[in-house]
């Protein structure tokens, strides 16, 4: 698409019929955002258009100048949010907190639902300006770490990790210095698709400047806007973390076997949902290595490959710290003890998906059927599929095999093994 000057006319949009705006988050008070503005960039070069995604959520229909109009100078999205919200959070970062974080160079900018399953589903940006979040920063995102993150939700999304949406990405023309890159660099604005911007840091936030009020808003507003089966519950508070331990334990588990190492694990980077998202420094494995790491500022590999599970859990102990106010220590300690079974049991599961095992085993199968809405690790995974996954999981860390090659080769299994015959890694098998 050319590209062409921006002007914040604010049009009437072709929206589609499912579009369903549902503004959630405004609710929460100013607490918890700051009302800001988007920043105004001199082009618009689009780049990378979700089509598939935004026919989903109602927004398909709309003209190449009306998705500039929404995703590159931000006009409202109809009986939407009205002005864009930085989001305001702490968080522990490489295990170090830092109460001065927050939405730095994106907003949260329109809520509304999936057409197919009724989630409410955010619209939020990277590299959209300055917000009082951005300790000195320019707000600005490069256009290669847009199209890094493109990438990372495109493979992950076709790996079946619970990913964000790579939604809009548009070149804006303006030069960026980076220190860490060739500079001057082009510059983008990236809109993220995704399932919640409430992070364990925005619940830190609130224990931290002593409001436990706010936090129980917070529990409160997340059952009834995520977790709505959970409204009955007698005892919300453990059922809410419960419900992030399950999704946090399936999310660790299926990065693990797509093979894949986020970087930078820290409380502001894991949200309620379970959804992989922020895609700055990351990797996909070469081959099975446990101290594989993304960042080159992780000296220490403290987020390297293997730790992620030890890291998700040392996360959910600081979410469950900043409920301690409402809910006895005891209590919240029993629930994240299923954590590391959960972890366990998803990981073997996940095997089987990833080399289509999955819908051949009917004891598998009946298995993940009674697993999918419970948060009970009591149920065992049958022993064949432990096997399997322990002696895949062996093979891949002895063999050194490239860690797609092996996937490639022998998905279907024993099926497959006229193709595994053919592999560059036919001599290892």
């Amino acid at each position: 698409m050319a590209g062409q000057p921006l002007a914040k006319a604010r049009r009437l949009v072709s929206l589609g019929r499912h579009y369903r705006p549902d503004p959630r988050h405004p609710t929460l008070g100013d607490d918890f955002y700051d009302v800001v503005e988007a920043a105004e960039f001199p082009r618009a070069d689009l780049r990378f258009r979700n089509q598939r995604w935004a026919e989903r959520v109602g927004l398909g229909d709309l003209d190449d100048a009306e998705w500039l109009d929404h995703f590159a100078a931000f006009a409202q999205l109809p009986e939407n949010i009205p002005e864009p919200l930085a989001l305001r959070y702490h968080g522990h970062q490489f295990r170090s907190y830092n109460p001065d974080l927050g939405d730095g160079r994106g907003f949260l900018f329109a809520q509304l639902r999936d057409r197919e399953d009724g989630r409410l589903l955010d619209l939020a940006t990277k590299g959209s300006g300055q917000t009082p979040w951005s300790r000195g920063g320019d707000g600005r995102l490069t256009l290669k770490g847009g199209v890094r993150e493109v990438l990372a939700t495109e493979m992950l999304e076709a790996l079946g990790v619970y990913t964000s949406k790579s939604f809009s990405l548009i070149e804006t023309g303006e030069a960026l210095e980076r220190g860490d890159e060739p500079s001057p660099t082009r510059s983008s604005v990236l809109v993220r698709l995704g399932h919640s911007h409430v992070r364990f840091g925005s619940f830190q936030r609130q224990a931290t400047l002593r409001r436990p009020d706010n936090v129980e808003k917070l529990v409160t507003y997340s059952i009834a806007t995520y977790f709505p089966d959970l409204a009955n519950e007698s005892d919300p508070i453990p059922a809410f973390l419960a419900r992030v331990v399950q999704r946090s334990a399936d999310l660790a588990a299926s990065w693990m076997i797509a093979g894949f190492v986020h970087g930078v694990l820290n409380t502001d980077n894991l949200n309620i949902t379970g959804e992989s998202f922020d895609y700055g420094p990351y990797r996909f494995l070469p081959r099975f290595e446990a101290g594989f790491t993304a960042a080159y500022f992780d000296h220490s590999g403290l987020y390297a490959y293997g730790r992620q599970p030890a890291n998700v859990a040392w996360n959910l102990e600081r979410l469950a710290e900043t409920l301690l106010d409402l809910c006895p220590r005891e209590r919240l300690s029993e629930v994240l003890g299923a954590y590391q079974p959960q972890m366990n049991a998803r990981y073997c599961w996940r095997m089987l998906e990833r080399l289509d095992l999955a819908a051949k085993d009917p004891e598998a199968r009946a298995w993940q059927a009674r697993n999918a809405a419970t948060s009970d690790p009591e149920d065992a995974v049958p022993e064949d599929v432990v096997a399997l996954t322990n002696g895949v999981t062996k093979f891949l860390d002895e063999s050194r095999v490239g860690f797609e090659q092996f996937f490639f080769d022998w998905y279907g299994g024993a099926a497959s093994a006229e193709r595994a015959r053919r592999s560059p890694e036919a001599e290892n098998y």
